[in-house]
């Protein structure tokens, strides 16, 4: 009997002690967080940015709907077919076909229009005719009436000087009258071809614009012209043109045919990293197509003006990425991942960007020193997306909190000599943009990293 009430005793003993291990437990997990700490690490830091692109042909060639529309007031020409894209077409291929009744109505009016030309040429012509045949006649008639003067005046030599000079009247008056006819003659005449002239002139324009329009219409069917993959344009909204698309009379481009030799990769860079963009940086190319396919290439480009993309609330910076490497797999549209080069700094001491804390415009690290915890104040240099270069106020060894103490109230601050921040932000009121990278490695070589050991700061707060 002793020996079962010991054996109770003993369970009960032990299961007071399980439950004081589980409480001591769960009361420090939940009173205590766990403590991560970090070092800092020493090689070459990079900058990039990375954005995702677009393959487009560096140099193409358009295939273009008429020009000219318009004149004919025809401002947008809806699209009724159109060859798939990718399609591979050798020049004189047939690539689209325009919708042709808003042109075939001009066409029409302007057909209607050259009838009534034509009609009026005709009724001028035929006018023309007998007026100087009315005019002929009359200067017969009057070349007759000369030739009786004349006779009269031979007759009268016999007949009283009255009668004579009466005749001789006349016959003076018949000369004059048929000159004067002979030369309204001439001016009606010049003013007959005047009137034809210019009627023919309006009937000319009327027939070269009746032969301008069947050029136009002509066009509206649309052939390649050269030899090439169709690649289809992209209209503002980023959608490309399709059967049911319309053309513009100001940029009437349907499609483009790229010289695969040389591609692009088109990007949109945000305004918060447009700043670090630079012609002649380096990139490093991928293809979500072909993840095992590693390209590279150089910015050519980059946009001084921002754009409103579909879909984003911020503006961004188109920038172009040469592509180095011709390769045939390459295609428009396919999409790329680029890593653009921004800046780099070898043999720099860099840590994670969670063990940097901004307090009153001053950055500080948590760190441990021996037992206990300090506040110290860093320089800090270029950053990236995670970690961020730490020019001076810790060792390559230090332990760096990546969050917040729990507790802070106690934790006393160390400050960097005023000397030292005050040469710092004399070499950053040196550094240009365009040489920032080389001025901050001089400022890291000028400057050795300050670890804990020394502790340059050594005041307290």
């Amino acid at each position: 009997m002793n020996f079962l009430q010991d054996k109770k005793y003993l369970y009960l003993g032990g299961g007071l002690a399980l439950l004081f291990i589980f409480w001591m437990a769960l009361g420090t997990e939940s009173s205590d967080a766990p403590v991560i700490y970090t070092t800092a690490k020493k090689g070459t830091f990079e900058v990039t940015v990375t954005t995702s692109g677009e393959l487009r042909a560096k140099n193409s060639t358009s295939i273009r709907g008429p020009e000219g529309i318009r004149e004919f007031r025809i401002y947008n020409v809806p699209i009724q077919r159109l060859v798939p894209e990718g399609t591979v077409v050798e020049k004189g291929d047939f690539v689209a076909e325009l919708d042709r009744s808003e042109i075939s109505s001009n066409y029409q009016d302007q057909l209607l229009e050259l009838e009534e030309e034509e009609s009026a040429y005709e009724i001028a012509q035929l006018d023309s005719s007998l007026t100087l045949s009315e005019a002929r006649d009359n200067l017969v008639n009057l070349e007759y009436a000369l030739e009786e003067a004349e006779i009269a005046v031979e007759q009268s030599k016999y007949e009283s000087p009255a009668v004579q000079r009466q005749v001789q009247i006349d016959y003076e008056r018949a000369q004059r009258e048929l000159q004067q006819a002979r030369k309204n003659y001439r001016t009606r005449v010049q003013q007959e071809v005047a009137t034809l002239r210019e009627i023919e002139a309006d009937l000319k324009q009327e027939r070269r614009e009746v032969q301008r329009i069947r050029e136009i219409m002509e066009r509206f069917t649309i052939y390649a012209p050269e030899n090439g993959m169709v690649i289809y344009k992209r209209n503002r909204d980023g959608s490309k043109i399709t059967e049911g698309s319309s053309i513009s009379a100001w940029d009437p481009t349907v499609a483009e045919l790229p010289d695969f030799s040389v591609m692009n990769s088109v990007t949109f860079v945000n305004e918060v990293d447009i700043q670090s963009i630079r012609s002649g940086q380096k990139v490093d190319i991928g293809l979500d197509a072909m993840p095992e396919k590693k390209l590279t290439g150089v910015v050519t480009s980059v946009a001084n003006i921002g754009e409103q993309r579909p879909n984003s609330d911020s503006k961004v910076f188109q920038v172009i990425i040469e592509v180095n490497e011709p390769d045939t797999t390459l295609r428009p549209s396919m999409t790329t991942s680029n890593t653009i080069h921004v800046n780099t700094l070898d043999d720099a001491l860099f840590a994670p960007l969670e063990t940097i804390h901004t307090v009153d415009s001053l950055n500080y690290v948590f760190k441990r020193d021996g037992m206990d915890v300090i506040m110290q104040q860093v320089v800090l240099g270029m950053m990236n997306d995670n970690d961020v270069v730490i020019k001076e106020g810790v060792a390559l060894n230090d332990q760096l909190y990546l969050s917040t103490p729990a507790d802070t109230a106690g934790i006393a601050r160390q400050h960097l000599p005023a000397e030292v921040l005050d040469q710092y932000k004399k070499q950053e009121e040196l550094e240009t943009p365009d040489n920032s990278a080389g001025e901050q490695q001089e400022i890291s070589e000028d400057f050795p990293q300050r670890g804990n050991a020394g502790n340059p700061a050594g005041g307290q707060q």
